[in-house]
């Protein structure tokens, strides 16, 4: 059978570095179905850390090698300066009829990974973020040949785990600072709503709800309507009302180009990581 025809859920797949992301992209495999943990390695050194993913039967193992023997993907989810230390390891034990390779290594170009492995392997790279573990992910997904087999391998897991998106391997850059990095940039702006929420005289907790729960609500009804957030805002805004002085006192403080400005900082940061 070949690998455009490939049954995913016959197959197993190694993840290779399982930290933080790593763990999430297992977790938001095995949620999905489309991996049961039998079917997956997980690797890293100090394999006492996965001990939680061990009892779920996660196939947990320090040895990168047997990951790979025994493997069909291969999603790299090592640190940058760890990767060509990886390819060097694990390089002769792939196999072009076998193995598929899945990048989410920031910055590491697709042409720098087949530098170091067998060419005909095919490979694509993946921006996932961590909300890949409750299958929420915005997944950007690339590869640098015309056959498709990598890209359509890669979409088909990545689907099951949130919304994937295919570009061009120069824009990757940019969806980790977007997407990946940018996950992070909302916890941020929820926390400082919660912050709000307290000095106007709600609890922690009860403020930290009201916030997520209203920024899930806004992301929902952009995703549901299609609208641009302006036209949602111009819903929400009366003359003279409270919302659009909350607004206007927001941007005087530059909360719209410090958010711009921290997407590009973390781009040209991504760009130098590998």
């Amino acid at each position: 059978m070949s690998r455009e025809t490939m049954d995913l859920n016959s197959k197993k797949a190694a993840v290779l570095g399982a930290g933080n992301i790593g763990c999430s992209i297992a977790s938001g495999l095995h949620a999905s179905g489309v991996f049961s943990p039998e079917q997956m390695y997980l690797t890293r050194r100090r394999t006492e850390k996965l001990g939680s993913f061990k009892e779920k039967n996660f196939l947990v193992t320090s040895d990168n090698l047997e990951a790979v023997r025994n493997s069909d993907v291969l999603i790299l989810c090592v640190e940058p300066h760890q990767l060509n230390g990886l390819l060097d390891e694990i390089s002769d034990f792939l196999k072009p009829e076998k193995h598929i390779l899945i990048s989410v290594v920031s910055g590491a170009k697709i042409s720098d990974i087949l530098k170091k492995i067998p060419s005909e392997i095919p490979v694509a790279r993946a921006m996932p973020n961590t909300a890949i573990a409750i299958r929420e992910s915005m997944t950007c997904i690339c590869s640098d040949t015309t056959d498709k087999t990598a890209i359509d391998i890669t979409k088909a897991i990545f689907d099951t785990v949130g919304q994937t998106q295919v570009i061009r391997e120069e824009q990757m850059t940019s969806a980790t600072a977007l997407c990946a990095c940018g996950i992070a940039f909302f916890l941020r702006a929820i926390r400082a709503a919660s912050q709000g929420g307290i000095e106007i005289g709600f609890n922690s907790q009860e403020a930290l709800a009201m916030a997520t729960q209203t920024a899930k609500g806004a992301a929902s009804l952009l995703g549901a309507m299609h609208n641009h957030p302006e036209y949602e805002i111009d819903r929400v805004t009366t003359p003279k009302g409270c919302t659009i002085s909350g607004l206007n006192q927001m941007e005087h403080g530059g909360f719209s180009s410090a958010l711009i400005r921290g997407i590009l900082t973390s781009a040209e940061k991504a760009e130098k990581l590998y």
